[in-house]
């Protein structure tokens, strides 16, 4: 039988079917990417789709919203409980949303904000100055120190004092080891700033424990609610009780309209599968595997921001090996190895061509891979970069690949109309 897309949108429907075979026949090191479990793409697709909430929970604009409410509020409950927060938004679009509704609860526009360069690894809308947080704000940006890759904590200090910012902000997107939210919670106090943390990428390894929560120490920790965490693409703001209001205000009305309440009943689920021992395993996976593909691809020669990880993320400085980022990436991806080009701190390079490539393990520790998978991944991509310009030699690299992913297979609900049913994957975590 013809599925209703199939039989209704054949063009759409062979583009996805070719979207998940490609998925399904690389190894995606992207480490803002990852695969959804059955029940979230479920949640996902559902009837929510059709419902138009706007407000919240006992103060809606539109009626019938016996259900909605009841969602939203289990939502609500399970991420508090989760990050152990006073309060959580679940309704931003995405983290980008998430960071702009958490400073405009706290500061007006052209007030001072203090975060991460965008080149040191800090997010667009940490400041940087083609995103509107820099537009609208008057940001001052701190750096990593250039001889170690890590956070100068004694400079950030020093520049906090020197521009008294409204507020800092910690978090990262290419950072490949711990923060200290505490220190960084000290400094906003000693300046009188608020304390913004923006854990996007690490959310699923602090939920699990296995790095340091900001939730203690920020006053408003913003999140996405895929990478680590494993759920659908959004944005949620956890913060203390005095900030409820203001953050929710900020939301909405202040940035975006009613919730998309498909997405948000998938993050519900999301969040009851991120508090099991199950989910616990997986993201002390997805660190180990880090460090054994950051230690491999040390012994081959590559240079890592920082000498290694302590998270699911590696950044490399491809200098050493006279390949451009970009150049690499796209090798890479002709092997069937997903990753992304990306500057490193003081990068000579521009932007869109710049000398760094940035790793992760979360998508691949979903499929059941482990150590000695990641050193496989480690030889593989020093393969390539030792033939960057020799194509037989890629698709050679490719072939393994392809030939690895079939020992981890998707869950089956990424294959469309596949005969070959796969376990699904609590099954498959279960079973390795």
């Amino acid at each position: 039988m013809l599925t209703a897309l199939e039989q209704y949108d054949p063009e759409i429907y062979e583009l996805l079917r070719q979207e998940a075979a490609r998925q399904s026949g690389c190894i995606r090191l992207i480490p803002s990417e990852n695969y959804v479990s059955k029940a979230v793409m479920q949640a996902s697709g559902s009837c929510l789709t059709n419902k138009y909430a706007e407000g919240y929970p006992g103060k809606r604009y539109y009626e019938g919203q016996q259900v909605t409410d009841l969602i939203e509020t289990v939502a609500q409950q399970r991420a508090k409980k989760l990050f152990k927060a006073d309060h959580a938004n679940v309704q931003p679009y995405s983290g980008s949303v998430a960071n702009l509704a958490a400073y405009l609860a706290l500061a007006k526009p052209s007030d001072t904000i203090m975060g991460l360069a965008l080149p040191h690894g800090g997010h667009l809308t940490h400041g940087w100055k083609v995103s509107i947080t820099g537009k609208i704000f008057n940001s001052v940006q701190y750096e990593v120190n250039p001889d170690t890759g890590r956070f100068d904590y004694d400079q950030i200090r020093k520049l906090a004092k020197k521009h008294k910012p409204k507020i800092i902000i910690s978090g990262c997107t290419a950072y490949p080891r711990q923060i200290d939210f505490r220190i960084f919670g000290d400094i906003a106090k000693e300046v009188g700033a608020c304390h913004v943390s923006d854990i996007a990428h690490i959310a699923g390894l602090v939920v699990a424990g296995f790095h340091p929560s900001p939730v203690p120490y920020a006053d408003i920790v913003s999140t996405t609610t895929h990478k680590t965490l494993r759920g659908p693409r959004g944005g949620m703001l956890l913060c203390k009780a005095e900030y409820a209001s203001k953050v929710d205000k900020s939301v909405f009305p202040g940035l975006q309209g009613g919730p998309h309440m498909h997405t948000l009943t998938a993050i519900a689920v999301a969040m009851a599968e991120a508090d099991t021992p199950e989910f616990i395993a997986y993201a002390k996976q997805i660190v180990k595997n880090a460090k054994a593909l950051a230690e491999k691809l040390l012994e081959y020669g590559f240079n890592l921001v920082s000498g290694g990880t302590d998270n699911h993320l590696i950044l490399i400085d491809l200098r050493n090996k006279n390949i451009a980022g970009k150049k690499f990436a796209k090798a890479l991806d002709r092997a069937r190895i997903v990753t992304n080009y990306n500057t490193v701190p003081n990068d000579p390079a521009p932007p869109f061509n710049p000398s760094g490539l940035r790793i992760g393990t979360p998508a691949m520790t979903t499929r059941g891979m482990k150590e000695e998978q990641a050193q496989q991944i480690a030889a593989l991509m020093n393969r390539v970069a030792e033939n960057i310009d020799n194509e037989a030699a890629i698709e050679q690299v490719a072939k393994d690949v392809l030939l690895l992913c079939s020992q981890f297979p998707v869950p089956d609900h990424f294959i469309i109309q596949n005969n070959d049913a796969r376990p699904a994957l609590e099954t498959q975590q279960n079973s390795k």
